[in-house]
């Protein structure tokens, strides 16, 4: 007859390090910096708790009431309890954090499984029903276990990049003439480009915008560089825009000096976190390349054209019913400068 041998001292340290993963986990959803010694001790409480289901007379505390209540100790030794509303978001993210890892150590389990092994684990009840056994092997749950949270990590990861990147997308319009183009643009806070000589921001739109305006081939050459070369050579050609170009001199990462060749429009409008803002002081530098890979903008707004107080968009479109239309309206704006700054 074999003897079941259980090692209580690893079962207790593998639940200890797998409470405080899933604590450190919550605390990182729910962005807050619990102290360390707060996390190990309710990782131990944790821990003991599962020790005890090997003592038969501590067999009344494995109750749902027990276990729920057991959670909360955890969460309040861990986090404290600043208020009624912070302890609960830490109990939702907590369960959450759990289950998505419980439930991708049953996914895995079963998806390894083959035909043979998984209706083994089936038998009928007397009473005509289904019931389903778990056979989940100590080691393979353990290291399961830290693959789950790895990806679940780097999926909410991504999922909180999107989001705080989603919070500077705004729309941008800019009008130049009777001409109007509008994408979606990312408010880039440690944007500083500027044109050394007037200190006019510089917003960056991809040059493909702007292709059905620009003298023929200008979007290819911009993407091989050297735009001084165009302007160089624009004496036997008509570009109707010729007194807007400029070229601003900027230092790029891991290259030297270059320059970028920049449109004077007549106004820009921004309308970002509810509110509208309109600059005719600024400068559009085209980029020869693609701004995002995945297309989420095509324009790098300059901070400083979203400094001072906005218009509510509520309000806003009310005072723009005489713009003119996407790629040839019928002229500028009531009252706007031209050729400004």
């Amino acid at each position: 007859m074999n003897n079941l041998v259980v090692y209580i001292d690893l079962i207790f340290l593998a639940n200890l390090v797998i409470d405080g993963i899933l604590l450190a986990l919550t605390a990182w959803m729910r962005r807050v910096k619990p102290r360390w010694w707060r996390l190990v001790l309710s990782s131990v409480v944790g821990a003991l708790y599962v020790v005890m289901m090997f003592v038969p007379q501590l067999s009344f505390l494995f109750t749902f009431l027990i276990k729920f209540g057991l959670s909360l100790i955890m969460l309040w030794i861990a986090f404290g309890f600043a208020s009624l509303q912070s302890y609960l978001r830490n109990l939702g993210a907590f369960y959450m954090v759990n289950f998505a890892a419980a439930g991708g150590i049953i996914g895995v389990h079963y998806l390894l499984q083959n035909s043979g092994e998984l209706f083994s684990g089936i038998w009928y009840t007397t009473s005509g029903g289904l019931s389903f056994e778990l056979k989940v092997g100590f080691w393979f749950a353990c290291i399961t276990f830290f693959v789950v949270v790895f990806a679940f990590k780097a999926v909410q990861t991504t999922k909180r990049k999107t989001e705080n990147r989603e919070a500077l997308l705004g729309e941008v319009s800019v009008w130049i003439g009777s001409a109007k183009i509008s994408c979606v643009g990312l408010l880039d806070t440690g944007n500083q480009l500027s044109d050394p000589l007037t200190r006019t921001p510089v917003m960056v739109m991809e040059a493909a915008l702007w292709e059905a305006h620009l003298p023929q081939g200008w979007s290819k050459q911009l993407m091989e560089g050297e735009p001084d070369k165009l302007i160089m050579g624009l004496a036997a050609e008509e570009f109707e825009w010729q007194d807007r170009l400029r070229l601003v001199p900027y230092r790029g990462v891991n290259r030297g000096a270059a320059f970028m060749l920049a449109l004077k429009p007549d106004r820009v409008r921004i309308e970002l976190g509810g509110f509208e803002y309109s600059a005719s002081k600024v400068l559009i530098g085209l980029d020869g390349g693609t701004l995002s890979g995945d297309r989420a903008y095509r324009a790098i707004i300059h901070p400083a054209l979203t400094e001072g107080e906005g218009t509510p968009k509520i309000n806003a479109h009310s005072a723009d019913m005489d713009a003119p239309s996407h790629n040839g309206g019928t002229g500028s704006e009531p009252g706007e400068a031209k050729n400004a700054g």
